[in-house]
């Protein structure tokens, strides 16, 4: 049964209101919201029991501005990156799992990078874990001088003083996708490009030395793109203007390549049979039943579990980074590929 609120002005209770219900002092009820001795067994029970009728929940931002440490790790990430999205849920499991707590501060259309870091700073945040920051050298540096910083899904080049990296090796991963589509029969096989998005780079030069390994370094396309699905729509909408089309299509990422599919089903264009798809991310856009797309998969379970590893043994331990992790991608094969026509 629900609980029933309590408190005859309808706002939140307050641990009083609880010392009310259960008859006993304020500063029982403390001890036994924090877990602490002091308490019988009857007595917990019937003070958890009244906090229960009454609806309270123990305010844990106040817990924290009375402790030392907040046992809290920021997070930045882009509200618009599915992604990030993934990698978010598997962080908050892994930060439970040794006992820190996710501040989440997203960047979006009218909101910077710094206003969501400035965001977690203000929050106390002991730590702060950036996805795919866009942010110069200079302006990490100087987090990281302040506390722990854990740079996701970016290679820093060169390495940055006290900045940690967990990245995919995206270079490995385009590598597959275009290995995966010439053992296909696809020699024609274009890139949609991510610009200046992290990991683009790599990506790009991973598509690059493939085709040139399988001799095809005279087919290589790379058009515009990014990390949307409008970009992906924008690059189809070229890619339908030339001639020929290819066979097969790389996107920069998961959201890219629905925008891609997007625009080849409005124009007729049959995937796969006439035109190949492959994706970067296995984000759960990849693998909802309509998209079923072939796709580089990221470790993010184990992505995430680095990331957070990293922060709490320098937390604990005042341990310095030990520079970068480069965790293995694998393909997913799904509906969006076959072998090439004719």
């Amino acid at each position: 049964m629900p609980p029933t609120p309590a408190v005859p002005d309808g706002r939140r209770p307050i641990l009083a209101d609880v010392a009310a219900r259960a008859g006993v002092s304020t500063a029982l009820v403390s001890i036994v919201m924090r877990g602490a001795k002091g308490a019988s067994p009857a007595t917990r029970e019937r003070v958890l029991k009244a906090a229960h009728e009454i609806g309270y929940r123990p305010d844990s931002r106040a817990r924290l501005l009375r402790s030392s440490r907040s046992h809290l790790i920021g997070v930045q990430f882009e509200i618009q990156e599915p992604f990030h999205t993934d990698l978010v849920e598997q962080l908050y499991a892994a930060a439970e799992s040794v006992g820190y707590q996710i501040a989440l501060s997203p960047v979006a259309a009218g909101r910077t990078e710094r206003n969501a870091v400035e965001s977690l700073l203000g929050d106390r945040c002991e730590a702060l874990i950036l996805l795919g920051p866009k942010a110069p050298a200079a302006r990490l540096t100087e987090l990281a001088a302040l506390l722990p910083v854990v740079s996701v899904a970016r290679r820093l080049r060169p390495a940055l003083p006290g900045v940690q990296v967990v990245r995919t090796a995206d270079d490995e991963g385009a590598r597959q996708a275009v290995d995966h589509l010439v053992a296909l029969g696809h020699r024609d096989i274009a890139h949609i490009d991510g610009g200046k998005a992290p990991g683009a780079a790599d990506r790009r030069r991973g598509y690059r030395t493939a085709m040139g390994r399988h001799g095809l370094a005279d087919s290589i396309r790379i058009l515009p793109g990014g990390l949307t699905a409008e970009d992906g729509a924008a690059a189809a909408g070229a890619l339908l203007a030339a001639t020929p089309l290819p066979s097969a299509v790389l996107a920069f990422n998961d959201a890219c390549a629905t925008g891609v599919l997007n625009s080849l089903f409005r124009a007729g264009v049959q995937v796969p049979d006439e035109i190949s798809v492959v994706g970067f991310d296995d984000s759960r856009l990849a693998r909802l039943p309509h998209v079923d797309l072939t796709t580089i998969a990221q470790d993010i379970p184990g992505m995430a579990r680095l990331a957070v590893s990293h922060v709490a043994e320098r937390l604990e331990t005042n341990g310095s980074p030990t520079g970068e992790d480069v965790v293995a991608p694998r393909l997913i094969i799904r509906g969006t590929t076959t072998a090439a026509a004719g």
